[in-house]
């Protein structure tokens, strides 16, 4: 909690913050009220009637029932219809309340400002790429979903998000995105703005809103048209594959991805930071209806990043891997020999990426397609493929451990 003048910061002491919760209910009523008067009302049937008779008592004790003082005598077991209390006893609240105790050196009124971190309202960033007929640009739509079960409503407030890996010293759910500040009574104007906020990014929405508590709200954070993509074909390996555990006699299979690539730039209609969530992807099918393709989670992107999504794996091509050879050649060195065939049975014709992760000191011998050395441990292999077609990798390595 931190409290902040606004009038004359510098005239303005905390001294005490308390946090009452002494919350208002029948049981501590009677507590507060041990050693005071309480009328006690008591509904009496007479002549086929009912009246109230009051009497008062002081309440002695309320150790496993109250005990009552009714001028020289001391009762227990004494009913009552209800009781009637003269005054709400101090430092007892209806709901959870905090108290402060200022030193205002101010000649007047002060207005004071009061943030505080509330747990249990939380937001969260959801995308929607819907790709274009021509299967090169793609819409992109983005959302902020607002949960709030803080128990408080928040009306007319200003919206700010902050997206970020922001370290808390306790788990808090959605804690990797961030926090969420609403302020009451502030100025509006237009959607999201978005600034650098120490290595964070500060989404503020300039017009107001109203989120009830247990309420979940969607707000547009950006729309962008005509964003261009590439759509990627892709094969990782496994590592076990180099260490001869195949069955034999037996191609094995794995699945081709299919990857969605854009960049998020001003040049690609975009460019604004983007903060972690989920990317649906939809596509129009043959009468015009958007169907749902797949979708997967992005990272907090920057701008001028890419964006790479892996949507499913591909119906109408597959990979089918076997080892042709395993040789040791002498202590802790081998060769290794693999054939790859990709099969696509799709009208047109695409390029499959082929990742390939080896272990240990590793040298290629040869290949049908170039080996690209795209890391200490992992070759990789771009295929074209016909369409209707197939495409056929073989290559040789030599691998120490």
């Amino acid at each position: 909690m931190h409290i902040v003048s606004l009038t004359a910061p510098k005239e303005l002491t905390v001294l005490e913050q308390n946090y009452e919760y002494d919350l208002l209910s029948p049981a501590k009523l009677l507590q507060k009220y041990v050693g005071k008067e309480v009328t006690l009302v008591r509904l009496v049937s007479e002549n086929n009637s009912t009246k109230e008779v009051s009497v008062q008592a002081v309440l002695l004790s309320d150790n496993e029932g109250p005990v009552w003082k009714v001028g020289n005598q001391i009762i227990t077991g004494m009913g009552a219809d209800r009781y009637v209390f003269p005054d709400l006893p101090e430092n007892l609240y209806s709901r959870p309340t905090l108290v402060w105790l200022l030193d205002n050196r101010h000649a007047g009124e002060q207005t004071v400002e009061a943030s505080y971190l509330a747990n249990a309202i939380n937001w969260s960033a959801d995308y929607v790429l819907t790709i274009g007929p021509e299967q090169k640009a793609a819409d992109l739509n983005g959302w902020v979903t607002l949960v709030n079960n803080s128990g408080t409503a928040y009306h007319n407030a200003q919206l700010q998000l902050v997206a970020g890996e922001l370290n808390r010293v306790y788990n808090q759910e959605q804690a990797t995105l961030g926090a969420l500040r609403m302020k009451d009574n502030v100025p509006a104007a237009a959607p999201f703005q978005q600034e650098a906020l120490s290595e964070y990014h500060l989404y503020t929405l300039s017009r107001r809103t109203t989120i009830q508590n247990n309420e979940s709200k969607q707000i547009s954070l950006l729309s962008a048209t005509g964003v261009p993509f590439r759509k990627m074909f892709e094969v990782d390996g496994q590592q076990f594959y180099y260490h001869n555990f195949q069955r034999p006699g037996y191609p094995m299979k794995d699945p081709v991805q299919v990857r969605i690539q854009f960049k998020n730039s001003e040049a690609g209609s975009l460019g604004m930071p983007l903060p972690a969530g989920t990317v649906r992807v939809y596509q129009g099918d043959s009468k015009g209806r958007v169907q749902f393709i797949g979708e997967d989670r992005i990272d907090h992107t920057p701008k001028d990043e890419t964006v790479d999504l892996h949507i499913g794996n591909a119906f109408d091509v597959i990979e089918e891997r076997k080892q042709t050879d395993f040789e040791k050649i002498a202590t802790d060195v081998y060769e290794m020999g693999y054939e790859i065939t990709i099969r696509n049975h799709k009208p047109e014709a695409i390029t499959v990426e082929v990742n390939e992760p080896i272990g240990g000191d590793w040298r290629m011998l040869e290949s049908t397609y170039p080996a690209q050395k795209s890391e200490a441990f992992a070759a990789r292999f771009n295929l074209p493929v016909a369409a209707n077609g197939e495409a056929v990798l073989k290559y040789r390595v030599r691998v120490k451990w």
